[in-house]
């Protein structure tokens, strides 16, 4: 795999890699190192961190600090505290246990050719809460929402109980423990320290949680016992058998031998067979009756757990085959291990203790008595503990229990991977590979500046970013440098994606396929911003996602809600058996694997999958790589959606960040990708009904009076289910994957250009304008990004922030016609809406009398209102005309006419805009003269007059006949899209920061911004965010993404200074007060609670870990701060160019804070700074005296090829052949720019 610019891609197998991480020649005074991470030497060097040398509380304590006074690599404070950071830049949690609770996940990533689990952990005992495959219904530890795994997962997690025996001498552990034995259990929740008295609790273990980007890491010291206990778990990397990995590790840090019984392991673990999460929660005393331990040989070593049958009370029983295992062995890096025995009868360890808190039955026996016993794992839920009977460590030394938890297919398979897994070495080296699997993956920002903890945010927003987007990978033919717009057989395939369900979202179904190539679905809002920057990191995918989401606009102007993974198929059926000639064995093989490719559409990780179940023999003279490289190289892809709920008011707000991503790489690919490509039209299953089927006759809360809510906006079409039901298959019973795409009446998929599509998109919105031509209406049942607000709909509301970026489109539509001078063809149905529009529009211009007021009323204007209600019924109209299929006719508009309706258009959005700043908002301590744009408003139906339609529940709909305006408090989104449309301009920009910066939206305590101001007093038919206490989820906290692009907005309008200081006083990650936010500060939240939640000891802490669109802000903030906002450039004689043009501030090179390292600097005493370009090409910034670099551009330019040639380019521009060069990476190794 490759796509010309990551070195991640190209590899083959887990020890092939040719990643490599920035070394820029240049000495640094004291940058650490990232040596490769041995378990023994952690044990005893990276564990025993501690904040204070001064004290001595006792023999418990000085056994700490003797650790500490022998350990070189240290990271220490000035004040002596650990660092936030370790030598291998992991976040570091001192007293994590003793800490306000959070949540967080490993990635679940197990490279491509890997099968991946999920893991998900919090701050509390051994961390790891529940991990399972595919999704939280097939659990091997069960899946508990946040507030239960925090009380759950001491007891029914992973547990370590030892006996320890330590023999006699001088020295020891604490006094008294020379020559007698001990129980303890690590990490329990009884041994965690207070951290308002530490003096009372010296003698109890110090713990420290290590937060990596694919692992996670928990040691215990123990002082008062002389021993340590280190904890690592990691996603097993490129097996085909998905596996959570652990690994124990026991030192003795005391001065006599210390002999050891140890179990360690899960105290529950669920047996596979089938969807269970449900059945756990709700019948899990009757399942337990089908659950079994089974085993793959006579002894403990391979137990096996599942369930007989699936659970189900219907004629079909299906036997289950596939089960979870838990093997463990004592790792060796120079001899095969052999297996442990597991202890799964749970009665053996806890007896009947069935709270779990303690091992009643252990502490009454030994490990090597429960051993003899027989065990039973029948109708009950059993354990998995790896036993270690008698092991003696002389002082200093360690030992290492590995244990690999993961699901097979049969048990069967259980010997061939221990067969593997036991191998010398091998955890180890998939350890590393774990590390270095991400380090691959997120190389598309890495980042070297003097702040460790910058660049591990940089590297941590990308992996998340790419969690919720996927990561862009190309395939097919993935040799050579053409992308995909040039090469048909160059393919694009987002790996690593899935929806962000998690144990604080928990309401969220996420899935990850435990297959090569894993990925799972997304929401549209959520993958269309997180992509909104692959083409900047990989550019040979070319305008890929601006070409999938664009067709994903349907007729009616709206999306689907759930983004499915790219699915591929052949052409024609020669093709499919031509091609699986090529990657199999035998005949017999091929004739199978065509008929798969000839069966209809599929994923990589299906191939592999079915190859695999069918026993299709797959070439041996190739790589998987090189397989399936092949089978896409000739394959065609599809794009895949869902419609889903609803249809969301903002899911066409992210086109134009997509658009303009693409131009900043690829320039001289406008003209073409907006005029010469085409693109289909989605067909959804939903219609949206017209006002006179939703405007509702209600009662009022009170019951005393009525009024008109929109109600029920869109309906399941029948109609539609029956078109798609024309594609259904006779032979496999499924539905095509044409049914997806709308047809005319002849029965094509009907076609159209990109600018085409956003024309259409842009007249729809343009047309769905509230009656005072401010907002664009959520008349589709579902609100903007704010989904909390989803009571507006109904309160026949309408968005600003939607208006902005028609702006936007409609302005980009017209620079693009003007440019080019092209004309473009819409369907003949979109035309006649359009000419009753604007014959509306030049009768209220021209005709009407209307005049703008200067103090305008809530109540709507009659000709407003009669302009409105015209408009509507010709939307309406439309959407009807088209609501099955396109007639196929079609209608020329020349640039000129387009140019000019479209800069009509602009001229009323100007005057809707110009009348949202004078209605402005209302709510507490507003009184509408801060200045900020208003974000929504909502319209009372004042008159109706019943119609003859009812809705399901037999409500009577009417017509609206008149409104009044209502208006709502502050909301930053407002003023962000509104910033979009001003960002040229920097004395409007200052003006509104300013505005922004005094007004309610802003939380002095926090210095953070408010997602809404104060909502006292409002109602709840806003949504759900009226339910939560202030300062929660979306009623008045700190939403990170929505903050993230404000701060977004003032470095796009450059306001350097005034970003960069709210970025480091604390209003972006990593910069935050480490205490309070309560989480790794690389890591981005959800939201934060703000100063006005009611509770001040949550104040400013951290909620819903990671997978938001605040990544995808940072990544644009991070675009702007290192490359600039153009990188490619068109110069006068239409030739592509190239100029780097940084905004980084002088502390990036250089500051005294103690959580910075020392500054590096080149040959000539130059600051640097340095970064990867395209996940490939290292750029080095060289900057005498470490100044502020705010929009400068280069005056020397030193590009480096891969041959060892090198071009000297004076100048603050690269020419055109070196700037293509680049932009095709291959034979580019290195950028150097002379400030």
């Amino acid at each position: 795999m490759s796509n010309g610019s990551s070195s991640y891609q190209h590899f083959d197998g887990p020890t092939g890699s040719t990643y490599q991480d920035i070394d820029t020649g240049a000495p640094r005074r004291k940058f650490l190192s990232k040596p490769v991470l041995a378990i023994g030497a952690l044990a005893a060097v990276g564990l025993a961190l501690y904040y204070s040398m001064s004290t001595h509380h006792g023999d418990a304590q000085r056994s700490v600090d003797k650790q500490i006074s022998t350990n070189s690599n240290v990271k220490l404070k000035s004040d002596g505290k650990l660092r936030l950071f370790d030598e291998l830049d992991r976040y570091v949690l001192e007293d994590y246990d003793a800490k306000s609770t959070f949540s967080s996940f490993l990635p679940g990533v197990a490279g491509y050719f890997g099968k991946p689990t999920w893991a998900f952990y919090i701050n509390r005992g051994q961390c790891m809460a529940t991990f399972g495959t595919e999704s939280k219904d097939y659990p091997i530890l069960e899946f508990n929402s946040a507030n239960k795994a925090y009380q759950l997962t001491t007891f029914t997690g992973f547990r370590t109980f030892i006996r320890g025996t330590r023999a006699p001498g001088t020295k020891g552990g604490a006094k008294g423990m020379l020559g007698t034995s001990f129980n303890i259990e690590p990490f329990s929740p009884r041994g965690a320290r207070s951290l308002s008295d530490t003096k009372a609790d010296a003698d109890k273990p110090k713990r420290i949680l290590y937060v990596g980007t694919n692992e996670l890491e928990l040691s215990e010291i123990d002082g008062h016992h002389g021993i340590n206990t280190n904890i690592q778990y990691f996603i097993m990397p490129e097996e085909d058998f998905a596996s959570l990995v652990r690994r124990t590790t026991f030192t003795n840090t005391g001065d006599t031998d210390l002999t050891l019984d140890v179990l360690d392991g899960l105290a529950k673990i669920e047996p596979f067979g089938g969807m269970l999460d449900g059945m756990l929660k709700n019948m899990g005393r009757t399942l337990e009756g089908w659950m079994g331990v089974y085993h793959a040989d006579d002894g403990l070593t391979m137990p096996f757990y599942k369930l007989s049958t699936e659970p189900s009370d219907s004629a079909s029983v299906k036997v289950e085959k596939a089960g979870h295992y838990c093997l463990a062995f004592i790792e060796s890096c120079k001899e095969k291990a052999k297996l442990l025995p597991v202890v799964y009868d749970s009665t053996k360890v806890f007896g009947k203790d069935t709270s779990l808190q303690s091992p009643a039955a252990l502490d009454a026996s030994s490990v090597g008595e429960i051993l003899k016993k027989q065990q039973y794992g029948w109708a009950m839920t059993s354990s998995a503990f790896p036993a270690l009977n008698q092991i003696t460590l002389k002082p200093g030394e360690n030992i290492t229990i590995a244990s690999i938890y993961g699901k097979a297919e049969t048990v069967e398979h259980l010997p061939v991977i221990a067969d593997l897994v036991t191998k010398p070495g091998y955890i180890a080296k998939k350890a590393t590979r774990a590390r270095q699997l991400i380090n691959e993956l997120t190389a598309g920002v890495e980042t070297k500046t003097v702040y460790p903890l910058f660049d591990g945010t940089v590297k941590q927003n990308f992996l998340d970013n790419s969690l919720r987007g996927g990561i862009p990978t190309i395939l097919g033919k993935v040799d050579g440098v053409a992308n995909y717009d040039e090469d048909p057989g160059v393919k694009v395939y987002h790996a690593f994606s899935r929806i962000h369900g998690d144990m604080e979202r928990d309401y969220n179904a996420f899935k990850i396929d435990a297959t090569y190539f894993s990925q799972g679905p997304g929401n549209y809002r959520d993958v269309a911003q997180n992509r909104r920057n692959d083409v900047t990191f990989f550019p040979r995918m070319a305008s890929f996602d601006v070409q999938q989401f664009l067709s994903f606009i349907q007729s009616d102007g709206y999306e689907p809600l759930t983004v499915e993974g790219i699915v591929f198929r052949f052409p024609s059926d020669k093709d499919a058996e031509l091609i699986a000639e090529k990657v199999t064995k035998d005949a017999k093989s091929a004739k199978m694997l065509g008929d798969i490719f000839k069966g209809g559409p599929f994923r990589p990780g299906q191939i592999f999958d079915l190859t695999e179940q069918l026993h299709i023999n797959l070439t041996e003279s190739m790589t998987n790589a090189e397989i399936i490289n092949t089978i896409l190289a000739s394959a065609e892809d599809l794009n895949m959606a869902q419609f889903g709920t609803g249809y969301w008011g903002d899911h066409w707000d992210y086109y134009m960040d997509l658009i303009d991503a693409y131009l900043a790489i690829f320039p001289d690919g406008e003209e073409a990708l907006m005029y010469d490509k085409r693109l289909r039209y989605f067909f959804s299953t939903a219609t949206v009904k017209p006002r006179s089927q939703k405007y509702v006759l209600e009662l009022t809360f009170d019951g005393k009076s009525h009024h008109v809510l929109q109600l029920d906006a869109t309906y399941f079409d029948d109609e539609k289910v029956k078109e798609q039901e024309a594609f259904r298959d006779q032979n496999t019973g499924l539905i095509s994957i044409e049914a997806n795409w709308q047809r005319t009446t002849k029965g094509r998929a009907y076609m159209s250009a990109p600018l085409t599509k956003l024309f259409l998109l842009g007249a729809v919105k343009y047309a769905t304008r509230d009656a005072w031509g401010m907002g664009i209406e959520y008349e589709g049942g579902r609100p903007g990004w704010l989904d909390s607000m989803n009571g507006l709909p109904g309160m026949v509301g309408s968005g600003m922030p939607e208006t902005y970026e028609l702006k936007l489109l409609l302005q980009y539509v017209k620079r693009v016609v003007d440019k080019y001078n092209r004309d473009i063809v819409i369907p003949t149905e979109l035309y006649t809406m359009i000419k009753t529009v604007n014959k509306a529009l030049r009768f209220l211009v021209e005709k009407s009398g209307f005049e703008e007021p200067e103090d305008p009323t809530l109540a709507v204007p009659d000709t407003l209102f009669e302009y409105w209600d015209l408009v509507a019924a010709a939307r309406e109209s439309y959407r009807n005309d088209v609501q099955y299929y396109f007639s196929g006719n079609e209608t020329i508009l020349s640039a000129k006419e387009v140019s000019h309706m479209v800069g009509d258009w602009l001229e009323q959005i100007d005057l809707g805009i110009a009348r949202a700043f004078k209605f402005a908002t209302e709510g507490y301590g507003d009184d509408g003269t801060s200045g900020i744009p208003a974000s929504f408003f909502a319209y009372d139906v004042t008159d109706w007059e019943l119609n003859n339609e009812r809705n399901a529940k037999g409500q009577p709909c009417v017509n609206a006949k008149a409104m009044k305006l209502k208006k709502f408090p502050l909301f930053l989104e407002g003023p962000v899209r509104y910033m979009k449309t001003i960002q040229d301009n920097p004395k409007q920009m200052k003006d509104m920061y300013e505005r922004i910066l005094t007004s309610g939206l802003r939380d002095e305590k926090l210095k953070m911004y408010y997602l809404s101001a104060s909502l006292q007093g409002q109602s709840y038919d806003m949504g759900r965010q009226m339910a939560f206490a202030p300062g929660w989820l979306e009623n008045q906290s700190i939403w990170m993404h929505m903050s993230y692009k404000y701060y977004l907005q003032l470095l796009r309008g450059k306001l350097y200074d005034e970003l960069f200081s709210e970025m480091k006083g604390g209003g972006m990650l990593p910069f935050m007060d480490a205490d309070r936010y309560g989480r790794s500060l690389m890591e981005c939240s959800s939201f934060i609670a703000s100063s006005a939640f009611p509770d001040p000891s949550i104040v400013g802490q951290g909620f819903l870990a990671r997978l938001s669109g605040s990544t995808a802000e940072f990544l644009d903030i991070w675009k702007l701060m290192f490359i600039g906002p153009k990188p490619f450039t068109m110069n006068k004689s239409g030739d592509v160019e190239m100029q780097l043009t940084p905004a980084l501030p002088s502390w990036l090179f250089e500051d005294n804070d103690p959580d910075s390292s020392d500054p590096t600097f080149d040959e000539d005493g130059s600051h640097v700074v340095s970064y990867k370009l395209f996940a490939s090409i290292i750029v080095t910034y060289h900057n005498p005296g470490g100044k502020t670099l705010y929009g400068t551009h280069p005056k020397l330019y030193r590009v480096t090829y891969t041959n060892g040639d090198t071009d000297r380019i004076d100048g603050k521009t690269i020419p055109t052949k070196t700037a293509i060069a680049i932009r095709q990476i291959s034979t580019v190794k290195s950028i150097d720019a002379y400030f």
